[in-house]
């Protein structure tokens, strides 16, 4: 008796704890953000160890985004996808200039259709934010850039209606980052847009219509662009055959894999021009006669390496060849 009376309280006491619980889960816990906090950026990027803006998006180096103009889309999706990253790439857009490749570090906004209480939620907390009162909210993700970044959003594919920007807001952009934008949406004024110089597109459609009954629901937060998750800070590959998302901590494995690989090409096309090797040779995993000759051709290779030769060292210590 006296054993059941005692498992009785403990069950109780565990019911009460539950409870209690439950019950701070459920308090407001303060206001949601429209931008993320610079703790959250940090939090959901974690592999990156380097510079970050104040934001707390990952600062990318100019250096490895000039460099990441070079990378071939299929190898650096190859690269991504070995090492798990299988939802980083968007296909079939309308390209303003589909010649001009772009990079450029992520800025993230989410649209939702408009709806009137969560809309006047936005209002609120976007002032609570110094955000700009005036005019829509599709220019605030406009506020918050700077040079380099490349303005991503998500607006669930809204063509008619669902322009979220004009050549206004295409000048404030291109000003600010010297880059252009990734709309999984819809422009206007796509001729004024051809028109500023720099700046490219790679939208799902045009329409002259003005935007109308979306809201912006967040700024810097993951996002999903098509069959692709971005997250703020990652680099942006875009060309004229789709766009890559590529996690900031691995842009520069990326790079340098890539670039390793037009080396390697090039070295094999040069010694079969030569009649040194035969096709299968270069075609299968090379002999250590093979890969010395590669290394002595790298140690004077005629002209300027795209990496550094630390760089090079570093990754031939991990390479499979």
């Amino acid at each position: 008796m006296a054993n059941t009376t005692h498992n009785t309280h403990i069950s109780m006491k565990k019911t009460v704890l539950l409870l209690t619980l439950l019950t701070f889960a459920i308090l407001p816990s303060g206001a949601q953000n429209v931008g993320s906090s610079p703790e959250y950026i940090k939090a959901i990027t974690p592999d990156w160890k380097g510079e970050r803006f104040p934001d707390g998006r990952p600062k990318v180096s100019d250096n490895l985004l000039e460099r990441a103009k070079g990378l071939g889309l299929e190898d650096a999706w190859g690269v991504l996808r070995n090492k798990g990253y299988q939802n980083q790439y968007e296909g079939d857009w309308h390209i303003i200039h589909p010649d001009l490749k772009m990079t450029g570090r992520a800025v993230t906004a989410q649209y939702m259709p408009l709806r009137p209480d969560l809309e006047k939620y936005i209002r609120e907390q976007g002032a609570r934010e110094k955000r700009a009162p005036q005019g829509g909210t599709n220019s605030w993700p406009i506020d918050v850039l700077v040079e380099g970044d490349v303005y991503v959003a998500d607006a669930y594919g809204k063509i008619v209606d669902g322009t979220l920007i004009g050549d206004n807001l295409g000048n404030s952009i291109y000003g600010k980052s010297h880059r252009g934008v990734v709309f999984y949406g819809s422009v206007r004024d796509e001729e004024g847009l051809s028109e500023i110089d720099g700046f490219n597109a790679w939208v799902k459609g045009s329409d002259p219509s003005y935007i109308m009954q979306m809201s912006l629901t967040s700024i810097n937060a993951p996002i999903r662009v098509g069959r692709a998750i971005v997250l703020p800070g990652d680099v942006v590959l875009a060309g004229k055959y789709g766009v890559l998302f590529i996690p900031a901590h691995l842009i520069e494995e990326v790079v340098i894999s890539s670039e390793f690989t037009a080396l390697r090409d090039e070295f094999g096309h040069l010694r079969l021009r030569e009649g040194k090797y035969k096709p299968g040779e270069i075609d299968s995993r090379w002999s250590d006669a093979i890969k010395q000759d590669f290394l002595n051709w790298i140690n004077n290779y005629p002209g300027q390496l795209p990496m550094t030769k630390q760089e090079l060292d570093n990754y031939l210590k991990d390479r499979n060849w």
